[in-house]
């Protein structure tokens, strides 16, 4: 039956589309706001989830595409299903593919190829992660530790500089000297937008921070004010730094923002909502997700110190 003669017999041709034909008009949507709305590698992770979904499609049905209207809610319990078996993903990786499948289903309810949401009753599994960063103890043996390799060096000058200041390896590597503004009483602080969310930050420059600019300050072109580092350069390094502190925890650049969030401001009773502010988070809701549970083992400790007192 073809679309004329569907049309005329009443059927709606909307509820006849396939699921992976909406993705395709989905992706080819979002393509275009790259470069304006979206950054390519937003695009790139629909491209992933499309594939995923091409592959369970096949492999559970035998046959390239699904109709939308056959959509129920054990078809997103069996693609979390087939995610966490054949992909191996891991929970988190299973809620973000999950989630960008949801913006799909969004989708095609606003084009009206959809009456109802399967989502409804959906509910994403938690996923609690240990948030890993370093000590007070740590952080300053590894400023004060004499290192003689210059390339070595100069990775951990970075790696403290965001210790103090949250930035991520993209601000990081893009800071210019026309991000570091006066502001109150001579005070430094960094104004830059995150590349994660386009938003605008500002950071104080704290002493230690202070420090790593002036040690470097005209040293490179292009206004740059740190060493300039490729992320292959870092993950190389780290571990002989590691290795010079005799750390046991497995360096990586996002754990000087970790540091940043609860060695320097959280557990030196920095308020969440400030923390929030200074990490750039579109919402406080991500802040306390990621760092409540530091919270709450500040608040035992502090209990018992007052426990203490009180005998």
């Amino acid at each position: 039956m073809d679309d004329v003669y569907k049309i005329y017999c009443g059927v709606d041709i909307k509820k006849e589309m396939g699921v992976m034909a909406i993705y395709t008009e989905h992706n080819t949507y979002y393509k275009k706001l790259v470069g304006k709305d979206l950054k390519e590698v937003s695009y790139q992770k629909f491209e992933n989830t499309k594939g995923h979904l091409q592959d369970f499609i096949k492999r559970k049905y035998k046959q390239n595409d699904i109709k939308l209207s056959k959509l129920k809610f054990q078809f997103i319990k069996d693609f979390e299903y087939y995610l966490r078996t054949e992909k191996e993903m891991q929970q988190s990786t299973i809620n973000k593919t999950i989630q960008r499948f949801k913006k799909l289903i969004n989708f095609a309810i606003a084009q009206e190829y959809l009456d109802r949401n399967p989502f409804l009753m959906h509910k994403p599994k938690a996923v609690k992660k240990e948030v890993v960063y370093l000590t007070q103890t740590e952080l300053s043996l590894l400023q004060n530790k004499r290192i003689d390799n210059k390339r070595l060096e100069e990775v951990r000058d970075c790696f403290v500089f965001c210790c103090y200041t949250g930035l991520a390896f993209k601000e990081m590597s893009n800071l210019r000297k026309e991000h570091i503004v006066e502001f109150g009483e001579g005070k430094n602080w960094i104004k830059i937008k995150r590349q994660k969310t386009n938003k605008t930050v500002s950071v104080p420059v704290l002493p230690a921070a202070q420090i790593i600019l002036n040690k470097y300050s005209g040293k490179f072109k292009e206004d740059k004010v740190l060493p300039n580092k490729t992320n292959a350069h870092f993950n190389a390094y780290f571990k002989e730094i590691a290795d010079l502190c005799e750390f046991k925890v497995n360096l990586t650049h996002h754990i000087a923002r970790k540091t940043f969030a609860t060695t320097v401001l959280l557990l030196n009773d920095v308020p969440m909502e400030v923390v929030s502010k200074l990490l750039g988070h579109s919402r406080i809701g991500i802040t306390q997700a990621h760092y409540g549970q530091i919270m709450e083992e500040k608040v035992q400790d502090e209990m018992e110190k007052l426990s203490h007192k009180l005998k």
